[in-house]
């Protein structure tokens, strides 16, 4: 049942991923914090581990063929995220568990309140 539910899980972040854009942080972390019950390390661990494989390939392509991709600036920040999430990655590592999953919160609060307040 659990393999059903972490493919479920996939496959709305998917839909959720192509259709606005989100997915990693905002659904797969809190669902595997909250509904299966991993740390909030395990999750953002597992949530970049499975970010290795293309997995937006197909959502990106289409993006692409309608004209919605500036390769350049993809490019750009693919480069910065490469080294970025390694820094990152360290630094959380070190951080206790309550924290992190605090400072996770504060970033989607303000990062939700800026989205629907301000332009």
């Amino acid at each position: 049942m659990t393999v059903f539910l972490y493919i479920l899980l996939g496959l709305i972040t998917g839909i959720f991923s192509g259709l606005i854009g989100i997915g990693g942080a905002i659904i797969i972390i809190p669902c595997l914090v909250f509904v299966f019950g991993l740390s909030q390390h395990a999750a953002q661990g597992t949530t970049l581990a499975l970010m290795v494989p293309p997995i937006g390939l197909l959502a990106a392509w289409t993006y692409y063929k309608a004209g919605y991709v500036d390769m350049r600036i993809a490019g750009l920040i693919c480069a910065g995220f490469f080294v970025g999430g390694f820094i990152g990655a360290k630094y959380a590592a070190q951080i206790p568990d309550d924290i992190l999953r605090k400072i996770f919160g504060a970033v989607l609060l303000v990062a939700s309140l800026k989205m629907m307040f301000f332009k």
